[in-house]
């Protein structure tokens, strides 16, 4: 996500921001251009002031009385909800006030979903435009019963855990399974991949293209999960897989490498943005040498050049966690095998997906970088 400022003084602003702490003024994002907007109380809404749009008139979504959107929508407009909450089908109690301050966060990170989603260019349906359209649940757990509301997806609706809200409870569930990350962030990520596989492969003329990359997804979902979960994950699985879980089914490959590829995107982004270049002195080979200022969302740009700048920043950003003596930032390891998937994930979001042949990335990257890659302070 790239940084922002204020049309009206030029201060740095960011994403979620609804004032300006410098001059004052309101602001909104107003998703399909990508900007940020400085914003005057007007009798029929807001008006857009300084640079870019002056004059304008907006509403802000409907979610914003409750504090969780600041997204833009055109005066005039039919429309009560941003392009983020349309897509919403159920929203928790919010009589309740812990309810309305969990959901808050889980909008804060559906919007960031968003945020990458509309960059790519991807198509988004609601349950209204088309039959399995994307659509949201924010479910809460009912106290009179033993039953827990599960994270998932089934035919476009994905249903979240209010719980997953709570950072607490969603550390003791990363503890129970075993998981080295876990955030809300990353639930909408790997939920909304499994939309857009049957948007993009199943529907897309893409399948047979993705079964080569990711094997056969005709194989029983229900037994793979529970071979899963009864044997633990597959031996060997790092060397072709980005996390355990991936490993149990393709779906589960496919949705796993899908949400992997928006962090990388996301968070190159936001590099590029603050200017980072890594360059380590001791970096003779240049190997965790990278300069963020390319667009990252640019379809010219390539898998390498994004898997190189990958293993450089996220090398850095994990010394930085050691050096404050938390855990790594990106605990995982991107093998040869799962840039090729991620590869894919790249071809398919640019409408290339089964264009070239995805080869063993073993091909390109040097066995230095890889072995880099699996370093750490510890070993």
């Amino acid at each position: 996500m790239k940084l922002f400022s204020c049309p009206a003084c030029d201060q740095v602003v960011f994403f979620s921001n609804v004032t300006c702490e410098r001059c004052g003024h309101a602001l909104g994002y107003e998703p399909r251009q990508n900007r940020v907007l400085a914003l005057e109380k007007a009798d029929d809404g807001w008006v857009s002031v300084g640079r870019r749009s002056q004059g304008d008139r907006w509403t802000y979504c409907d979610n914003y009385r409750y504090g969780v959107c600041n997204w833009l929508i055109p005066a005039g407009s039919d429309a009560k909800y941003c392009l983020a909450d349309r897509h919403n089908l159920m929203v928790p109690d919010l009589s309740n006030p812990l309810n309305q301050k969990l959901w808050g966060k889980m909008e804060a990170a559906k919007h960031r979903l968003f945020y990458t989603l509309l960059r790519l260019k991807l198509p988004l349906y609601t349950r209204d435009e088309h039959p399995e359209g994307l659509g949201f649940k924010f479910l809460a757990d009912n106290p009179n019963s033993t039953k827990k509301v599960m994270t998932g997806h089934d035919k476009g609706v994905v249903t979240v855990a209010l719980a997953e809200a709570d950072d607490l409870e969603r550390e003791t569930r990363r503890n129970a399974m075993g998981e080295p990350y876990r955030t809300l962030l990353g639930h909408f990520r790997h939920e909304v991949g499994h939309w857009y596989w049957n948007i993009l492969v199943r529907d897309g003329g893409a399948l047979e293209a993705c079964r080569a990359v990711f094997g056969d997804d005709t194989q029983d979902y229900g037994e793979a999960l529970k071979r899963h979960y009864a044997n633990g994950p597959k031996p060997n699985w790092q060397e072709d897989y980005v996390s355990a879980y991936a490993a149990s089914h393709a779906w589960e490959d496919f949705a796993e490498t899908w949400a992997h590829y928006l962090h990388i995107v996301d968070t190159l982004e936001v590099g590029g943005s603050f200017g980072m270049t890594i360059r380590p002195q001791l970096d003779l080979d240049g190997i965790l040498t990278a300069d963020l200022a390319f667009d990252v969302y640019d379809p010219r740009t390539t898998i390498e050049e994004i898997a190189d700048s990958w293993l450089a920043i996220s090398q850095a950003l994990n010394s930085m966690n050691r050096a404050m003596g938390l855990g790594d930032l990106y605990p995982f390891v991107l093998s040869p095998a799962v840039i090729a998937k991620l590869g894919f994930i790249h071809d398919l979001v640019h409408g290339r997906a089964g264009q070239r042949r995805h080869s063993h990335p073993s091909e390109k990257t040097s066995n230095d970088a890889r072995v880099l890659a699996r370093q750490t302070e510890n070993a």
